[in-house]
């Protein structure tokens, strides 16, 4: 699932365009779920354990234009009943323009921030797991800080090299 951040560079670019050119703003992004509603809507629906996991994915597009394909080809074009059917052709070359020179990337390309909302909860039941009760963990958590301080790149640069304190390494 979307979430609130997605798309946040068109937005905030339609949204100048249109105050500048019209004098007003109408939505033409659909809006997106926010991340801290998404625990509370799984616990409210019953659900236990919840986890809720998010991923920024940014992709560049040559231009605001392969951007507006690429959702339509989604289908994630604005779905708001009440919205305004069309965008002005001197209002969108605008937006083109601000995304541009407040987005842009050095090699004249365009970021679009896509971010994704993964979650989990599950239904009650007797059989679940409950939770350890609060300092009956028999490893401590400092043990872990000198396993880290083991964890290298190898010679190549391209893998991870995992010095086990035995002597041997894993890759």
């Amino acid at each position: 699932m979307f979430g609130g951040d997605t798309l946040y560079e068109l937005r905030t670019s339609l949204q100048l365009a249109e105050i500048e050119r019209e004098g007003g703003v109408s939505p033409h992004v659909s809006p997106m779920t926010d991340v801290k509603d998404i625990g509370s809507l799984l616990s409210r629906a019953g659900l236990t354990l919840t986890t809720v996991d998010v991923d920024e994915i940014i992709v560049n597009y040559p231009t605001i234009f392969e951007l507006m394909e690429d959702l339509k080809a989604m289908g994630e074009n604005n779905a708001i009943a009440t919205r305004k059917p069309y965008l002005k052709r001197d209002t969108l070359a605008a937006a083109a323009a601000i995304y541009k020179e407040v987005y842009g990337n050095e090699d004249g390309s365009i970021p679009a921030t896509f971010q994704v909302i993964y979650m989990i909860g599950w239904k009650p039941d007797p059989s679940q797991p409950k939770p350890a009760r609060r300092g009956s963990g028999e490893v401590s958590l400092k043990t872990l800080e000198g396993a880290a301080a083991h964890i290298a790149k190898d010679s190549s640069g391209e893998g991870v090299v995992i010095k086990v304190p035995t002597g041997g390494e894993k890759k």
